[in-house]
């Protein structure tokens, strides 16, 4: 079913009619700079979205479990060395990180108000930035670099010391599908915010990204590396614990 989840009465409507178990719900507008010139839209769909998402998960009977899942971005960042555990604070730079950041407080919120009194799981998962097949968005390195040298064309790289903490998309996935198990399963424990990503020596910079994959591209990543000042604030250090 292709719908929009700002629509709350058709997303309800749909939910309800599906019946589902388990909700997993990755809906979202993914990207920082996009939400700089599109900030309504970034914060309909993350935050009321999510809104409208646990409304129609409490219209339905069947549910047993929910996973929203969220970002690593969601913390507020000191751009400091260590990586961020579950229980720090929410917060965000940019219109994205800052509503996936308002998207956590309105799971922490309805899981408290709703789904913990109904005997529903409500769980919501930080990822690191995943990569792998499928991922075409714009302003995304790999895709960026891969779309550059399929095209024969100068690839533009906006930050390349910043470091992030690298996944395969399997990776993640295989960890939401552990957790939702437990939610549905009602294991103590399981209805809370999980990070997800790499062990912490196996973050690395975009300006190592480059290196590896113009080491098996034979030398034909062409790029230029642009000063940062002149573009919207993104984190420069960003691990999980």
């Amino acid at each position: 079913i292709i719908g929009d989840v700002r629509d709350l009465d058709f997303l309800k409507k749909s939910v309800v009619e599906a019946k589902p178990e388990v909700i997993i719900h990755m809906a979202a507008q993914p990207l920082v700079r996009y939400s700089y010139t599109n900030p309504v839209e970034t914060y309909m769909t993350n935050v009321m979205g999510t809104v409208h998402l646990f409304e129609s998960a409490l219209a339905t009977e069947s549910v047993r479990a929910v996973l929203n899942v969220t970002t690593d971005k969601c913390y507020e960042n000191q751009e400091r060395e260590e990586g961020y555990k579950e229980h720090e604070p929410m917060g965000g730079h940019d219109p994205y990180s800052n509503s996936k950041g308002c998207s956590e407080l309105v799971t922490s919120a309805y899981r408290k108000s709703f789904f913990a009194k109904r005997g529903i799981g409500l769980a919501s998962a930080r990822a690191g930035n995943v990569i792998g097949g499928g991922d075409w968005a714009l302003d995304r390195l790999i895709p960026d670099i891969v779309r550059a040298v399929y095209n024969n064309e100068k690839v533009i790289i906006r930050n390349h010391q910043s470091t992030r903490p690298w996944q395969h998309v399997l990776e993640p996935v295989g960890g939401y599908l552990s957790l939702v198990e437990g939610l549905y399963d009602n294991k103590p424990g399981y209805a809370e915010g999980f990070n997800f990503g790499p062990n912490s020596n196996d973050n690395c910079s975009v300006d190592h990204i480059i290196q590896l994959l113009n080491k098996y591209w034979d030398g034909r990543v062409n790029y230029e590396i642009i000063n940062s000042d002149q573009n919207p604030h993104e984190a420069k250090l960003l691990s999980l614990d």
